[in-house]
């Protein structure tokens, strides 16, 4: 059985505050095959990018992990231990290497006194041991790949003078040059209009199926999974409540949470029906509700929600929810 690129196991974060600890994440745990798109589903404040900025390391330094939390990045040389790297040199390999990122907005991750180019030449001097003409000739040539109009003229502009989508496809250019083996796009097309949307998801599609990379796509928008993962994890309040495949989980929902989310998105065979939120807010990480974390909020909750922390049941197809209801439903596919 061939090794996932990613795995994540009982993945649990906690940052020290003045008001003392505080959990963002708790375990979580997921794997990424190589070539698969892997969607994490969530609204704000569910913990979805403090999990991906883990994989990297980018997490800030009053972070800390339970000593149970492994991230296992498995590479053609060996294995890579990510929370076990304690070197700058060493996260080189997270960091721009195996592993690159696409920010929400590039305007924030681009210098702005520094030159599109010259930023897409540094990163490929530090990460690959091409000489400088090459570097920006396999910048220009990425710039061009990702549909940017005159590649060779854009190199030598400032990140204000490009558009939103420019800017985006920009960035993801730079992500690529270093060949990673995983793309972490987080929130890519929030800040994009729809029809640039689409052609920032339909590039992305095309260089999955071209590189051959992993994809560990952030979004709060199930429609967008639906049209990019393969399979798909429902984020809320740092715990992963369901996760399976994109199409069994988006046609079927089987925790309430999902189908919250599902409801709340407009419907194009009904323009007139009104959206249904989730009711009420998420909590702050300060006031973690105890047992399930959704019970707050959900519908159905039952007595037992609001005092055990739900089990994973494994559900026909691999998928798995974690949620009293549906465990009651199948207590021999309970996984813990």
């Amino acid at each position: 059985m061939t090794k996932p690129l990613v795995s994540v196991q009982d993945l649990t974060i906690r940052f020290r505050t003045d008001e003392g600890l505080v959990t963002a994440v708790e375990d979580v745990a997921f794997d990424i095959a190589p070539g698969e798109v892997l969607g994490l589903v969530g609204e704000s404040g569910s913990g979805k990018s403090v999990t991906a900025k883990a994989l990297m390391r980018l997490n800030a330094g009053n972070t800390r992990y339970d000593p149970a939390s492994r991230i296992v990045l498995n590479l053609p040389e060996g294995e890579v231990d990510v929370l076990g790297l304690k070197r700058e040199r060493d996260m080189m390999v997270v960091r721009g290497g195996a592993i690159s990122m696409i920010f929400q907005e590039p305007m924030a991750s681009f210098a702005p006194a520094i030159t599109v180019g010259e930023q897409m030449v540094e990163q490929l001097l530090i990460h690959t041991s091409l000489t400088r003409a090459a570097a920006r000739d396999l910048s220009i040539e990425m710039l061009a790949r990702v549909g940017i109009p005159e590649p060779a003229r854009r190199f030598g502009q400032y990140a204000f003078e490009f558009s939103g989508g420019m800017r985006q496809r920009a960035m993801i250019a730079m992500a690529l040059s270093t060949r990673p083996r995983l793309l972490i796009a987080d929130e890519p097309t929030t800040a994009l209009d729809v029809t640039i949307q689409a052609q920032v998801l339909d590039l992305m599609k095309d260089l999955v199926r071209e590189f051959g990379m992993a994809i560990l796509f952030i979004t709060h928008d199930l429609g967008v999974i639906a049209q990019t993962a393969d399979r798909v994890a429902v984020m809320y309040l740092g715990r992963i409540v369901e996760k399976g495949p994109v199409r069994q989980v988006i046609r079927a929902p089987a925790h309430p949470y999902t189908l919250g989310l599902l409801n709340a998105l407009p419907r194009l065979d009904d323009l007139d029906a009104e959206l249904t939120p989730v009711p009420g807010d998420i909590p702050s990480p300060l006031e973690r509700p105890h047992g399930c974390v959704f019970h707050t909020r959900c519908p159905v909750a039952i007595a037992r929600c609001r005092e055990e922390v739900p089990p994973n049941s494994v559900q026909p197809g691999g998928r798995q929810v974690a949620c009293h209801l549906v465990a009651a439903e199948a207590p021999a596919e309970a996984v813990g």
